[in-house]
């Protein structure tokens, strides 16, 4: 049973699904008495929850999970009782078909919730006929380690495996839940995106032509609400300065309408562009960006990213107390100081977003000194055939 919300995990999933399904083979089990070899084809089967990508990959779907996105703790609360069905749904489906393995993909807070409800279900079985006890495994740790340290007590409790997709976490379980079985087995950046790291030279930028300057807000519409005002603002000061080309990279088509009136501002042309993000940080020579997978992704292609981050003053401050890493950038994380520039809330404003990008666009050096960083610190994120790895992993832990 595999569960996976948003569209990120919806694609990991797959993968999974498809490392999963390649690395289950044929098994020859030994000569019966009437010396008759017998064959058994062990391909797993596979349901639970996604998007498109996972049915295509051979799941079958109880619920569209991928539809069904909040952000921040305020859509949280506003769509409790929708998610709670949710979840009692899945967990009727899991009871009912009892798979031997259910893996979460991503979607830390529902998954954890399904899970601590698979494992109650599970201890209330009565003694003559409770052999039911699946594996859980959980792909991409939860960030644990970043705010709500007191989450690693129900890892433990509730899983037999994390698959972790960074190279610090395994330390830091053992440190604080030695007991909760974790696996680094990359990140998944590495397989996608392999030309990436062809592009990790040094670009100069010239100030005879117009630098490449990718805007980019988020994927989800409370992001793109807070953060689309302060960027376009930012490329205005920018171009006040020196020759641009602007593209903005928004998910779909429906919130590139939804947010026209904000983008396309008198006297400033910024492209709008769905999708392919990659293609653009391939010639891009610099990003402003909303922290999140995006900074990563920027950093894999060599990109200098200056990055921002605004919410409602309720969750900034929900958020700040919470926090317990000194950036929000995993680029920053992983190289252990400020190579990409962090502006969040109140600093996150046009001028400091601008000034920042034209350091960026004016100082070779920097250029330099935050590829040869941000260089360094993506080579930590191992090696290709992540799914490859998780997918053994699994099937390893059945197996024991």
């Amino acid at each position: 049973m595999v569960v996976a919300g948003e569209a990120s995990g919806d694609q990991l999933a797959a993968e999974l699904v498809r490392s999963l399904r390649s690395r289950s083979g044929t098994v020859v089990l030994p000569p019966t008495r009437d010396a008759q070899p017998l064959r058994t084809e062990l391909e797993p089967r596979f349901f639970g929850a996604g998007g498109r990508r996972m049915r295509d990959a051979g799941v079958e779907l109880a619920i569209d999970l991928t539809q069904s996105t909040v952000f921040g703790i305020t859509g949280v609360v506003r769509h409790y009782f929708k998610f709670l069905r949710y979840r009692n749904q899945l967990l009727k489906v899991a009871v009912q078909r009892q798979p031997d393995v259910l893996i979460g993909v991503d979607y830390s807070g529902f998954n954890r919730s399904l899970a601590a409800a698979v494992c109650r279900h599970v201890r209330r079985q009565s003694a003559a006929f409770g052999n039911w006890h699946p594996k859980i495994v959980q792909f991409v740790s939860p960030q644990v380690w970043a705010s709500r340290e007191s989450r690693v007590y129900q890892l433990q409790r509730d899983y037999d495996l994390i698959l972790s997709i960074f190279p610090f976490e395994k330390p830091w379980y053992a440190e604080h839940a030695p007991r909760v079985k974790v696996e680094f087995v990359g990140h998944f950046l590495v397989d996608r995106f392999p030309e990436g790291r062809r592009l990790q030279e040094t670009r100069p930028v010239s100030a005879a032509t117009p630098a490449r300057i990718l805007l980019l807000p988020g994927s989800r519409k409370s992001e793109l609400k807070h953060h689309i005002p302060t960027i376009v603002e930012a490329a205005r000061k920018i171009l006040a300065q020196r020759k641009a080309i602007f593209t903005l990279v928004i998910p779909s088509e429906e919130l590139r309408g939804a947010f026209s009136e904000m983008i396309n501002q008198p006297g400033l042309h910024i492209d709008t562009q769905i999708g392919r993000l990659h293609e653009a940080l391939a010639t891009a020579d610099l990003a402003i960006a909303s922290s999140g997978t995006v900074t990563l992704e920027c950093a894999w292609f060599g990109v200098p990213t200056v990055v921002m981050y605004k919410v409602s003053p309720f969750e900034y401050e929900v958020g700040r107390r919470i926090a317990k890493v000194p950036y929000i950038a995993m680029p920053n994380l992983l190289a252990g100081e400020e190579v990409f520039p962090e502006f969040i809330q109140h600093e996150a404003t046009p001028d400091h977003l601008a000034g920042s990008a034209l350091r960026f666009l004016t100082d070779d050096a920097l250029r330099t000194e935050t590829r040869d960083k941000t260089n360094h610190a993506v080579a930590t994120l191992g090696e290709p055939n992540a799914c490859r790895r998780a997918a053994q992993a699994v099937l390893s832990l059945l197996d024991s």
